[in-house]
């Protein structure tokens, strides 16, 4: 396990990698991350979510959908302990892999699985908080990828809005949050979708990719057994400035500083 003032070290050449694999530097104390390119790679908005939530150190912590376990390693020095579930083999594995990388098995745990059949594997309300960064897309919306585990991640082929919902509430502890990464267009089924859930959104930001276009994501966060009311809408993110280069808000996530050089620490 990785201390919080600890470095790691990793030596690429070291790395043993199977066909279509690359390593990705994650920024944070040397962690790296294995990616297989015609899989679902992570983007920016599993490391928005990531920091979101503000989280304890006393907390576990649920990733519904882990992927390759990428949020799991942004967050592992913030809360006790961590958990990621996902169905896709491919994936499951990469995410293994990648927590035995880091050295982080005694922090993070990596389950194959389904989560619309989440009572099957985990005790109900045994979490602090639970995150999800779910398919975006119904399946009629838009082209799917011709790459099975790409379409699975963008669309709704293996899980719903709702089953995600369903499936954080399940794990959930009373008064414990559950935070997620969507669209915008969808903020009218996630408000129905958590409430139904007793789940009530407390805070919601709105992502932007520069200040002069429209916000293309939505982070909100939700508390079981929450009164209705009292949400806070926070001020937009701003990804890009108009020139293409990253907002200050955005290097710092990144923990880069204005001249590209990496910061200590998440």
């Amino acid at each position: 396990m990785i201390s919080d003032t600890s470095t790691l070290q990793i030596a690429e050449e070291d790395i043993a990698l199977g066909e279509n694999e690359r390593i990705d530097d994650l920024l944070l104390r040397g962690r790296k991350i294995i990616q297989n390119t015609k899989e679902f790679c992570f983007s920016i908005d599993a490391v928005l979510l990531a920091h979101y939530p503000q989280y304890h150190a006393n907390w576990r912590v649920m990733d519904l959908g882990t992927g390759t376990g990428v949020m799991p390693l942004l967050i592992a020095d913030k809360v006790r302990e961590i958990h990621g579930i996902e169905l896709n083999p491919v994936m499951v594995d990469l995410a293994r892999r990648n927590v035995t990388l880091n050295q982080l098995q005694g922090k993070i745990t990596i389950k194959s699985g389904d989560y619309r059949n989440i009572r099957d594997i985990y005790p109900a309300e045994c979490f602090d908080c639970v995150i999800a960064n779910p398919p975006y897309r119904p399946v009629a919306d838009g082209t799917l990828s011709a790459l099975k585990g790409v379409a699975s991640a963008r669309h709704e082929l293996t899980a719903t809005l709702k089953d995600v919902v369903r499936a954080a509430r399940y794990l959930l502890k009373f008064r414990g949050r559950f935070a997620m990464v969507h669209l915008p267009e969808r903020l009218g089924e996630i408000v129905v979708a958590m409430h139904e859930n007793q789940i009530e959104i407390k805070r919601l930001q709105l992502v932007q990719p520069k200040p002069s276009k429209p916000s293309n994501l939505l982070l909100v966060e939700g508390v079981v057994g929450g009164a209705s009311g009292g949400m806070k809408a926070e001020v937009p993110l701003i990804i890009h400035r108009e020139d293409g280069t990253y907002t200050d808000e955005v290097l710092s996530i990144y923990n880069l500083s204005r001249d590209g050089k990496a910061s200590c620490g998440i």
